[in-house]
């Protein structure tokens, strides 16, 4: 494992023909402070990942319930932060410069610009399969 790939710690739920189902516990930054009892703030989800079963893992000798590492390779996870954050961004931003220029009321500057990246996001999830095999996981046995 690269230090610096993404990696989270979890255990097999299923394991079916095709994929492996590993659920993780995802914490919010303040989950390990010493205070985070007596703090109403600290948060942690459950998350139940798939991944794509490969001769590797077949020969891993994984059953439910073992512990495994769940590692996203550092170009996918910047891919991600692109896909998910940077682009919706400049879109926002350049639809807002276009309209104003265009002389749109700043009422409509603004809804339009949320439409647009409306529009992003459901044009996204229409490429939801696609972009499930470019992101892929790998695990190894801890």
């Amino acid at each position: 494992m690269s230090k610096d790939s993404v990696s989270h710690d979890g255990r097999v739920v299923e394991i079916g023909e095709e994929t492996m189902s590993v659920e993780i516990v995802s914490q919010s930054a303040c989950a390990a402070c010493h205070a985070r009892t007596a703090c109403a703030i600290s948060d942690e989800k459950i998350k139940v990942i798939e991944v794509p079963l490969d001769v590797h893992l077949m020969t891993a000798g994984l059953n439910v319930g073992d512990p495994v590492r769940v590692i996203l390779k550092p170009t996918l996870g910047l891919k991600a932060v692109w896909l998910a954050y940077v682009v919706p961004l400049a879109l926002l931003l350049a639809s807002i410069l276009i309209f104003s220029i265009c002389g749109v009321k700043e009422i409509y500057v603004g809804l339009f610009s949320v439409i647009v990246v409306i529009f992003y996001y459901l044009v996204l999830s229409l490429f939801r399969n696609r972009l499930a095999k470019v992101f892929t996981f790998t695990v190894e046995k801890v």
